[in-house]
């Protein structure tokens, strides 16, 4: 009998680790009541493929040219991103990112419209910690960080509004 329930236990709780999600940040106020901030972050741990319900390869593409791109080349998914060549408006080769999960496309060449301390204080609010090398690279802004539990991971940043785009495990 226990040697029938020992592989039931072990799976239940790799599932439950699996689970587990990321507490956001409390804050308490003078009056003494706790008020939760929740923050909205679809993220996707790196891997070689996308994720799971993320964007297809299709649908990457079809992202691109909505955002005025065309001839896209070596499409492929890379550090937690889809990531290409395509050719602009005026006919020049940018370097893409693209969300593998918002589908948004981030042009390398695009300029943040938030700094570094704009970023690392959006992470802390989004319940990170000890937030560091924060630096823009190919259009996206990327973190090291500790989530609540204590976890390490590398983080890929939109640069328009500081939601983590992808996440991955130190």
């Amino acid at each position: 009998m226990i040697k029938r329930l020992l592989p039931l236990l072990i799976g239940l709780s790799v599932c439950g680790a699996a689970l587990a999600q990321d507490t956001p940040a409390t804050a308490r106020s003078s009056g003494g009541t706790v008020t939760m901030h929740h923050t909205t972050t679809t993220v996707t741990t790196w891997s070689v493929r996308p994720p799971t319900g993320g964007s297809t390869e299709e649908a990457v593409k079809t992202a691109i040219a909505n955002a005025g791109y065309k001839e896209v080349k070596g499409l492929k998914f890379k550090d937690g991103v889809w990531r290409s060549k395509a050719r602009g408006g005026n006919k020049k080769w940018v370097e893409l990112a693209v969300g593998p999960v918002n589908g948004k496309v981030y042009a390398a060449d695009a300029p943040s419209k938030l700094n570094k301390e704009e970023i690392s204080a959006k992470l802390v609010t989004a319940g990170y910690q000890n937030v560091k090398d924060v630096k823009f690279d190919d259009g996206l802004w990327a973190a090291e960080a500790r989530t609540a539990h204590g976890d390490e991971v590398d983080l890929l940043v939109d640069p328009d509004d500081g939601s983590v785009v992808a996440k991955s495990r130190d």
